[in-house]
């Protein structure tokens, strides 16, 4: 029999509807039950197709004993972090303050009857490890809490409601720090300590993409002709496409590699991940005229466009997991990828085994992710791709979360209009994806942050949401001049400014939970750095001087943390450098500024806008004047 969770609209929630505990939906209802009935809160956190959700769902919620205990004792909450991720911030910091580190999914958070938090941890396995509170299985840990809770232990209460006082404390910023252009001297130094070497990256192994660091790492080389910045963009970008965590068969990249040369990926692949690396491979090609770069590029966006789109709107994310199993439709064995090669024809069979990491014992457990260490397709991989295909359409493909999410898909649309000044087909889709995302997320002047597809979207916007979407429709605007964009965008930030901003800090929301927006680019880019890119961008294009203003508010208020550890808001640190050293606008007429797209996104200064005029020239300004006029479009980075 099904529970409360199967009214839900989220993939994720669906997902847990025929477990044996009686789940609970996020609703007042829940709470006030919690209260009357004197029962401990349990609320698990998690996302569709996070791996380790899985395991806990498979080890504890379907885990009879575990559902029993919880059920007798307990009001048992399920929330997805995707579509509320203002509930998921403010839990996120319960765990930080209790554990003294980041936590992560699953979320496992305990609280008292009134709702104060006491406990948090992450996955937690039904057995005990150990005689320690940190190695407590979830069988004798919800035995324990449920029998305090009982006894109105005065101890627990105690300290829930000291942590809630913790909660409650805001911290301000120390002092502000003069922004200058030598912060870049010490994120190059942080960056350097971070980087690995081997295989490019910042981190060893689990090792994310960290793609904000290498957009911020591109502005600095063609700021300052940076020859380490350039090393480490280009070894990492090289590294990565080889294979594994960039998947060579049908394109984009899985979530994070669990080793350090991005060969063994955690195989579900995430909105945002293939949106900011499309742009990165993107700004790669653009800055070193590397064709692989651009091959990247449009085959995250042929991939979404393939397998994770429709109506003209983007799904959220694809699972690891398929057939019960981590990875079972990416990877091969031996005698599927030999036979193939032999049915088909081909010559030098075992060379083209090796060169593509085939073997009997494989690579990942005892089957074989497809790789290329060189990092070159030869020229039979074209034919062998399309092969390899086959043989995974007659798997079951993992599961797809169909929800609809504003900041997300705006990523995407955004990253699609720079790889269509290179490639006009990408610009028209974006076009038809920003228009389509609009009308099913901006209804009757509210915007919404997600729905699932062909649903009414419920949840109001969040600041990300406002950021993202308002950096899509500049980049929409720069790439059509459709006035209307533009227009847009200047109202969600007008909007964004009056919900959420405040003297230089931004909160991310406003609802039933107030949370502090982050500005260290994590999961991904700093919805508050984005909204300086926005600010700044209207500043210079409508040459409103309060939207500047407001961009300089904000990095001043973070400047004290941006001045000495930039390497966490490396994508704030980008809009610092802008700011200082300002936009440069480029008039034309809009046959010049569309024909010559490309040209003009390659040029080496990084922070340039499009305005169109009736000049038949090329007309370059800068802050309140225009300083050049040429018609050769090659002479304009020697101008600029």
């Amino acid at each position: 029999m099904s529970n409360r969770l199967e009214k839900e609209d989220s993939p994720y929630l669906q997902q847990h509807k025929e477990n044996p505990v009686d789940w609970w939906p996020w609703c007042d209802e829940a709470f006030e039950r919690a209260k009357k009935e004197n029962k401990a809160i349990f609320i698990s956190i998690g996302y569709s197709s996070c791996h380790w959700c899985h395991v806990m769902e498979e080890t504890v919620f379907e885990n009879h004993e575990c559902a029993d205990i919880l059920n007798a004792s307990y009001i048992c909450i399920k929330v997805d972090r995707e579509e509320r991720p203002d509930i998921d911030k403010h839990y996120q910091e319960v765990h930080m303050l209790l554990n003294r580190r980041p936590g992560g999914w699953p979320t496992s958070i305990f609280c008292t009857p009134q709702n104060k938090p006491f406990f948090a941890g992450t996955y937690i396995p039904p057995e005990s490890r150990q005689g320690s509170i940190e190695g407590m299985g979830f069988i004798e840990l919800t035995k324990l809490i449920a029998s305090k809770i009982a006894e109105n232990d005065p101890k627990l209460f105690e300290n829930a409601e000291e942590i809630e006082k913790f909660l409650d404390h805001k911290e301000y910023p120390k002092e502000a720090t003069v922004l200058k252009e030598d912060i870049v001297k010490n994120f190059m130094i942080q960056v350097k300590n971070n980087y690995e070497t081997a295989d490019g990256g910042f981190s060893v192994a689990p090792k994310f993409p960290h793609a904000s660091t290498l957009n911020t790492l591109i502005t600095i080389d063609r700021l300052y002709n940076d020859k380490a910045a350039k090393a480490m963009v280009v070894h990492t970008l090289n590294s990565m496409r080889k294979g594994g965590m960039y998947d060579l068969i049908d394109g984009g990249f899985c979530r994070y590699s669990v080793d350090s040369n991005w060969r063994v990926p955690h195989f579900e692949k995430m909105l945002y991940d293939n949106a900011l690396l499309c742009d990165v491979y993107t700004q790669a090609y653009l800055t070193y005229k590397d064709d692989s770069y651009l091959e990247t590029a449009k085959e995250i966006a042929d991939f979404w466009y393939n397998f994770m789109s429709e109506d003209e709107l983007f799904y959220s994310a694809s699972d690891a997991d398929s057939e019960g199993e981590e990875g079972t439709y990416f990877i091969y064995t031996y005698p599927e990828v030999y036979d193939t090669l032999v049915q088909n024809g081909y010559k030098d069979i075992d060379s083209i085994l090796d060169e593509l990491e085939v073997t009997h014992e494989g690579n990942f457990e005892g089957k074989n992710i497809i790789r290329l260490e060189s990092g070159e397709k030869p020229p039979y991989f074209k034919g062998l791709k399309t092969l390899l295909q086959n043989l995974r359409k007659k798997r079951i493909y993992p599961f797809i979360d169909k929800k609809i999410q504003t900041s997300w898909s705006s990523m995407m649309i955004h990253s699609l209009f720079n790889l269509g000044a290179i490639d006009k087909t990408y610009n028209k889709k974006a076009v038809k994806n920003l228009n389509a995302l609009l009308k099913t997320m901006y209804i009757d002047g509210t915007l919404y942050h997600t729905t699932l597809i062909h649903k009414t979207p419920k949840i109001e916007a969040f600041l990300e949401d406002y950021a993202f979407l308002a950096q899509a429709l500049i980049a929409a605007y720069k790439f059509t001049q459709d006035e209307i964009y533009l227009i847009n965008a200047q109202r969600f930030v007008n909007k964004a400014l009056e919900e959420f901003y405040n003297k230089g800090e931004w909160n991310f929301s406003n609802g039933e939970f107030i949370t502090k927006a982050e500005t260290s680019d994590n999961t991904y880019t700093s919805s508050v750095s984005v909204m300086v890119d926005v600010l700044l961008s209207l500043g210079t294009l409508l040459e409103d001087e309060k939207y500047t203003h407001f961009a300089f508010k904000t990095l001043e208020y973070n400047s004290y943390n941006l001045g000495r550890k930039p390497i966490y808001s490396p994508y704030m640190l980008k809009q610092m450098f802008r700011y200082i050293k300002g936009d440069k606008t480029i008039k034309s007429n809009l046959d010049n500024l569309n024909s010559n797209s490309y040209k003009l996104s390659s040029l080496s200064y990084p922070f340039i806008q499009l305005k169109q005029s009736e000049d038949k020239n090329f007309i370059v300004c800068g802050d309140k004047s225009c300083f050049a006029n040429t018609d050769d479009i090659d002479a304009l980075n020697e101008i600029i």
